[in-house]
């Protein structure tokens, strides 16, 4: 499946890029040489059936994770932002007795209960060589149900929860998303996600191989790497966070023809503001498609495409994805009604590992997994999102979703991002207290926001406190980490 289409594009178009770095190119063909060496490295290391992966966005990366598979092993790519604490806990939890990295990581891997294999210290010049002159190792028999990768949703608490992918979860979610969004192999992505995340996972590494086209690899984000890349590289397709692309937005050296190459540009991981979304499209002519996924799905569940757009809106469901919104009486709900967002389909995680009671608790025994989230279909079978269930507030016996307040806030000219939290509140119960990031150069107030917001809410909905920050707090991906702005307080 995914290990075949690699193999198979070193057969059929050997020379054709597959992946480049900084300071690397490589052929599918010697990317699959790389993988076999990276093989080979990990049948010597024992026989843990588990192989753990701390390796950037880069040539190497994707050689790693096709080498493990390769070998018959569980792919454990690990999140290299947290703290040594935090991924103890992960090692500890997979029970990881090997990890795949490079000297970058060396001080936070010396303090992880793993033996770490640094990919400078292997002679794999020398190794390729050995390898070519060898016969190829045979293909795996590779069960489409069993394990490919687990990731890791989180490694901030005592508790950490593993998501087991299988080989079908995610070439199916790659097929699919690459039939929905129309993409073809003349396409040239940019990776700037990181690849222990599943949208960097997915989108940016399995999706190019199973499609056989070539990426670009930028192993930490940068707006002005970006911008170079787009231009020197002949990108076609960005897929990132809304925090990148505001990022991307903010930058002086961009003009209008900066992005002119794009056919695509996905938006993902976190609702889009409004202000980035217009910002895009009046400074670049550009227009972001947003897309909707999780971990548990492998990862894409919706997205707009060239040919199925609705702004406002995650667009359609891809192909073969069920997507059902539950309203709070258990019951179906209509087009237009908020409800819980079910999600059916290929892709829905096998379950998290180890945790049966976990798994039950948002996968039925019919295959629905309920994600958390609130939204709803439009008549045409456009998804929108509105919010989530742990996000909402209750203020004076009302339910209020985040969602609803940022969306309104955002709408202001001068502000870039909002976001929405609950306090206590002794009158209320619960009263919502925002932080706002304003526009470059753009200076706002919080009695402007206030009386922007009252034009559109409900008096107990406005604020009863606005925030004015540079920035927002963020976690390993970009993405806007809620519980941390409690410590702003």
């Amino acid at each position: 499946m995914l290990l075949d289409a690699l193999l198979d594009g070193a057969a059929r178009f050997p020379h054709r890029p597959a992946v480049t770095d900084a300071g690397t190119t490589l052929s599918y063909r010697r990317l699959t040489l790389l993988a076999r060496v990276l093989r080979d490295v990990v049948l010597q290391d024992g026989d843990c059936p588990r192989v753990g992966i701390m390796l950037p966005a880069s040539t190497a990366f994707p050689a790693a994770v096709m080498g493990a598979w390769w070998a018959a092993r569980i792919a454990v790519p690990l999140n290299f932002l947290l703290s040594a604490e935090e991924l103890a806990r992960i090692v500890a939890d997979a029970d990881l007795q090997v990890v795949l990295t490079v000297r970058h990581f060396a001080p936070l891997v010396s303090r992880l209960p793993v033996r770490p294999v640094f990919l400078e210290d292997l002679p794999l010049k020398r190794r390729a060589l050995g390898a070519m002159l060898r016969p190829w190792p045979a293909r795996p028999t590779v069960d489409p149900h069993a394990t490919a990768v687990i990731l890791y949703t989180s490694g901030t608490t005592a508790q950490p929860k593993g998501v087991e992918l299988t080989f079908h979860n995610l070439h199916s979610n790659c097929v699919d998303t690459i039939a929905s969004l129309d993409i073809d192999p003349a396409q040239k992505f940019l990776n700037i996600l990181p690849p222990f995340h599943v949208f960097g996972l997915t989108a940016n590494v399995l999706v190019p191989i199973v499609l056989g086209a070539g990426v670009f690899a930028i192993p930490r984000f940068n707006p002005l790497a970006v911008v170079k890349a787009v231009r020197e590289q002949g990108i076609t397709i960005i897929m990132a966070i809304p925090s990148m692309y505001a990022a991307m937005l903010r930058t002086k050296s961009s003009d209008p023809d900066t992005f002119r190459s794009l056919y695509l540009a996905v938006s993902g991981g976190e609702p889009l503001p409004e202000t980035i979304r217009l910002g895009f499209l009046e400074r670049f002519g550009l227009r972001l498609h947003q897309g909707y996924g999780l971990t548990e799905t492998s990862p894409v569940v919706a997205a707009c495409s060239l040919s199925a757009f609705r702004e406002g809106t995650v667009g359609r469901p891809i192909r073969h994805v069920q997507v059902r919104i539950v309203g709070s009486d258990g019951h179906i709900a209509l087009p237009g009604h908020d409800g819980e967002i079910l999600v059916r389909g290929p892709g829905v995680m096998k379950g998290y590992f180890r945790k049966p009671e976990e798994t039950r608790a948002v996968l039925n025994s019919d295959g629905w997994f309920s994600t958390g989230d609130i939204g709803h279909l439009d008549g045409d079978g456009f998804l929108v999102i509105t919010g989530r269930a742990k996000e909402m507030l209750i203020i004076g016996g009302e339910n209020v979703f985040a969602r609803e307040i940022e969306a309104v806030l955002e709408a202001h000219a001068s502000v870039l991002q909002a976001a929405v939290i609950g306090v206590p509140d002794e009158l209320r119960g619960e009263a919502p207290v925002a932080f706002v990031v304003p526009q470059r150069g753009v200076g706002v107030s919080e009695a402007d926001l206030r009386a922007f917001a009252k034009q559109s809410l409900a008096g107990f909905k406005v604020p009863k406190r606005i925030e004015i920050r540079e920035d927002l707090p963020t976690g390993p991906t970009g993405k806007l980490v809620k519980r941390k702005l409690r410590e702003l307080l």
